[in-house]
């Protein structure tokens, strides 16, 4: 392990075009779910100048109408109303359809057999105890300067600023630990075209400092706020959008290995989703009860088929315990087939548009069962499985 170094990680507003679509996407499942908790859904979602397109099929009972309907609605809470992309105006093609029954077929239950994963596809979970939330520090932090700004531009503290935003942080790293933000980017969209990119610094900058741990901003960090000077066509309007093409945002920022599945658009009893919380759960739970400091799982399923190809763990050198323990102690531990992931999460629930924008990952767990995978209630069964 590498013990001074630089690291970064980007994170988008929920206002920029591939955030639109998977929210959309995310939307449309929880209402879906809401009625019918094993529906099954696959979404996808595309965005452009003032139209939207709804991809993708569904074993579900739900109307077009109501899809566009939802999209509409999704679109009005991010905060569009400009002339390129308007929620009102905006034109929405549904083209989404019934689900294949030769799917269906390999992956339902039926009599002993155990429902089987939708598809094929390897999973990473990561968990590291350099941040309280278990989570690497530069996505962390990235996602809570957006959050923030996101929350002032809603309460009219920051009503100058668009929807549209991107963050970059880059951390310096002293003996392995997290220490100071070496250079800080930040591009937002402004509705004011008169505002200059000092002019916007000056209205962020309060809220990247209340989002970064005390003292991480000195006077050596560096600090590039719109460095192209003006951004003020945001959204689907500057840049077309599409479901799933932020997986390294949704994760963990590039620190962690991704298995290449997008989450957005999917119902938990598809793998790419339910498997990469899971592992996520699993290695946090596994830092937490003390076993290692960082932790990587890794979980391989096969179409049709129930129960895990493999489980791998590493713990990059810092574990109390041999990898080869924290695996079995995990198989021991908590059922990993689909239904096995679903049950123990509680994941049939309408809980998927708030994990949509800001990170799938470090955030905490709600009341209602949204984020139940970033709770730490399965340490003390993976002490004692060791």
């Amino acid at each position: 392990m590498r013990k001074d170094f630089l690291f970064t990680s980007e994170s988008v507003s929920e206002g920029h075009p591939d955030k639109i679509c998977d929210q959309i996407a995310d939307s449309i499942i929880d209402v879906i779910l809401a009625r019918e908790p094993e529906a099954r859904t696959a979404v996808e979602v595309a965005a452009t100048t003032n139209h939207v397109v709804l991809l993708g099929e569904v074993r579900a009972h739900v109307k077009r109408e109501e899809m566009i309907a939802t999209a509409r609605e999704t679109i009005r809470d991010i905060g569009y109303e400009q002339k390129g992309f308007h929620w009102d105006s905006c034109q929405i093609e549904c083209l989404v359809h019934q689900q294949s029954a030769d799917i269906a077929q390999g992956v339902d239950s039926s009599g002993a057999k155990d429902e089987g994963a939708g598809d094929q596809g390897i999973m990473f979970g990561y968990a590291a105890d350099e941040t309280p939330e278990l989570m690497p520090a530069p996505i962390l932090y990235a996602h809570k300067m957006l959050r923030l700004i996101s929350e002032a531009r809603r309460d009219g503290s920051a009503a100058m600023l668009g929807p549209d935003a991107k963050s970059q942080l880059t951390v310096e790293y002293r003996d392995g630990k997290p220490v100071r933000a070496h250079t800080i980017v930040l591009s937002t969209q402004h509705l004011d075209e008169d505002m200059t990119s000092a002019d916007v610094r000056a209205v962020v900058e309060p809220y990247v400092r209340k989002a970064l741990p005390e003292g991480w901003i000195d006077s050596g960090t560096v600090w590039h706020v719109n460095p192209t000077g003006r951004f003020v066509i945001g959204g689907p309007d500057g840049d077309a959008g599409l479901t799933g093409r932020k997986i390294i945002v949704d994760t963990y920022g590039g620190a962690a290995p991704h298995g290449g599945g997008a989450f957005s658009g999917k119902d938990p009893t598809k793998v790419d989703r339910s498997a990469a919380y899971a592992a996520r759960y699993v290695a946090k739970n596994v830092v937490a009860a003390g076993l290692a400091r960082r932790c990587l799982v890794q979980l391989a399923y096969a179409i049709g088929v129930a129960e895990p190809l493999s489980i791998y763990v590493d713990d990059y050198g810092t574990g109390e315990v041999s990898p080869e323990k924290i695996e079995a102690a995990i198989r021991a531990s908590m059922s990993l087939t689909p239904r096995g992931i679903r049950t123990h999460l509680g994941l049939n629930k309408p809980i998927y548009r708030r994990t949509a924008a800001y990170g799938h990952f470090g955030r905490a767990p709600d009341a209602d069962g949204g984020f139940s995978w970033e709770k730490t209630d399965l340490a003390e069964a993976l002490r004692k499985a060791v």
